[in-house]
């Protein structure tokens, strides 16, 4: 059987504490009670929980009673306080109710009124207490919902980025001789984004954009991308199609439509003499500035069909001098911060450290 609710009486007049107690506790309540609100109120803090509704005089000594309903109201909002009265007085019903009480009754009152009103404010704060339960299993629910609908699109993003992964090792197989670049670019241009202080969703973009900036190389003829000499006018202008070529093929994907902005981006310089589209300065992605430099980078320090690899030294002297012309300052003051042990691990093991996953692409 459920617990008997409890009812506090607060009433200087002991004869109708009684009377009270008697008439409830006949109901299957059970009272307990206080010559005054200064006696009472050390009594509820006690055990706040175990009162469910206080009947309350309102001419008392030391506390009256619209007093003592307004600390009540501070301190236990979802209390609910019935007001007790011999003064039949409509300014201060209308006041007691102003202040927070469930109702009000006039001494001598009914019996039946009585259970009536007791009845009705306990089982008011029952529905309160009811819906307050139903709204936090309900916002629980959703919360866990919400957790694991994260959980999975966490996953499929993941998934994506393992395809991408093998997409991008693809690409470097194909140009034999860049076995390795794009996981080394990756990881470097996503170095250099946290130098810069950006945000996780916009290192996730530049370390995308950075994997899969050669994907229009698929395009490319094996005959030009393998080439062991200068390519020619025509084998360039084939060559140069690549960026426009990838874009193509990224921006109907929803989650790379920004990525895509960098693959089409990656070959402009920062004073404007790049290609597909000669943009200039801030024109230029961010992604696409930031991967310029690490491009740029790899590229001097790696052997290819048609040179061998400069030293580390060169190559930075090479970028500092080109900032502001092919690349952005900003970028190249970031990458130039960054200690030269962090590149040489890259190059010492692409495959750690440059996986999107571990680049800060999921």
């Amino acid at each position: 059987m459920a617990e008997p609710e409890t009812v506090l009486i607060v009433d200087d007049e002991e004869p109708i504490r009684e009377i009270l107690s008697s008439l409830l506790e006949a109901r299957g309540y059970r009272c307990l009670t206080a010559p005054t609100a200064v006696a009472a109120l050390p009594l509820m803090a006690q055990d706040p929980q175990r009162f469910r509704l206080v009947l309350s005089d309102i001419i008392m000594p030391e506390m009256n009673g619209l007093a003592f309903l307004e600390q009540l109201r501070e301190l236990y909002p979802d209390l609910p306080v019935i007001m007790l009265s011999a003064v039949q007085d409509v300014r201060v019903a209308m006041d007691a109710i102003r202040k927070g009480a469930y109702d009000y009754l006039v001494k001598p009152f009914d019996r039946d009124q009585l259970y009536f009103v007791v009845g009705r404010a306990l089982e008011r704060r029952r529905l309160i207490e009811d819906n307050r339960r139903y709204q936090q299993h309900l916002e629980e629910s959703v919360a866990d919902r919400t957790r694991r609908l994260q959980d999975a699109l966490a996953q499929l993003e993941r998934s994506y980025d393992f395809t991408l992964e093998a997409l991008g090792s693809a690409l470097d197989l194909k140009d034999s001789g860049t076995e390795g670049h794009s996981r080394r670019v990756t990881a470097f241009s996503v170095a250099i984004g946290q130098a810069m202080g950006l945000d996780q969703e916009a290192v996730k973009t530049v370390a995308r954009g950075a994997y899969l900036h050669d994907v229009g190389k698929i395009a490319v003829p094996d005959s030009i991308l393998n080439k062991a000499g200068p390519l020619n006018e025509e084998e360039r202008t084939v060559m140069k199609t690549h960026c426009q070529r990838g874009y193509d093929i990224l921006r109907r994907i929803t989650f790379l439509e920004e990525a895509a902005e960098i693959v089409l981006s990656h070959q402009e310089h920062y004073d404007g003499s790049g290609y597909p589209r000669g943009l200039q300065g801030q024109a230029i992605h961010l992604g696409a500035r930031i991967f310029a430099v690490a491009d740029a980078r790899d590229a001097m320090i790696s052997d290819r069909p048609y040179r061998a690899a400069l030293p580390l030294e060169h190559a930075l002297k090479e970028i500092g001098d080109m900032s502001g012309t092919q690349f952005d300052p900003l970028v190249v003051k970031a990458a130039l911060s960054l200690p030269h042990e962090l590149w040489e691990q890259f190059k010492a093991g692409s495959a750690r450290g440059a996986r999107l996953a571990a680049a800060g692409a999921t």
